[in-house]
């Protein structure tokens, strides 16, 4: 059974930074891409950045591209989002996603497993 546990969250003023990670526990995930989401109020959740756990190779959507970064440790089976020059349009409840594929795929309806969130709240 995969369990995917977000921690990180919390209140920023913009132009800050947050950490945000994913802990991964149930299997081994080298055949898995890891995925982070976020969902504003009123708004469809949408893919934030992912991660190819067996070689790390990553992808972000243009508006966190330059600004968010997504890394894998292996030894603790965490994938983290460091989130620099935070607006106050990236709050958001945030969330990390798992499944098995090669490719990351952008749409949350691919991912098998997520996580119960994380808020994140900038403020100007």
């Amino acid at each position: 059974q995969v369990q995917l546990v977000e921690s990180g969250g919390g209140l920023v003023q913009a132009g800050g930074s947050l950490r945000l990670s994913c802990a991964a526990s149930g299997r081994t995930f080298g055949n898995y891409i890891i995925g982070w989401f976020r969902q504003a109020p009123g708004k469809e959740r949408e893919f934030v950045a992912g991660i190819r756990w067996s070689d790390s190779r990553t992808a972000y959507s243009n508006s966190v591209k330059g600004r968010f970064t997504i890394s894998r440790d292996n030894a603790k089976n965490t994938v983290t989002l460091q989130m620099n020059s935070l607006e106050p349009e990236d709050t958001a409840v945030y969330y990390c996603a798992a499944r098995p594929a090669y490719s990351i795929p952008y749409s949350q309806g691919e991912y098998n497993y997520w996580g119960q969130g994380t808020q994140v709240t900038v403020f100007s």
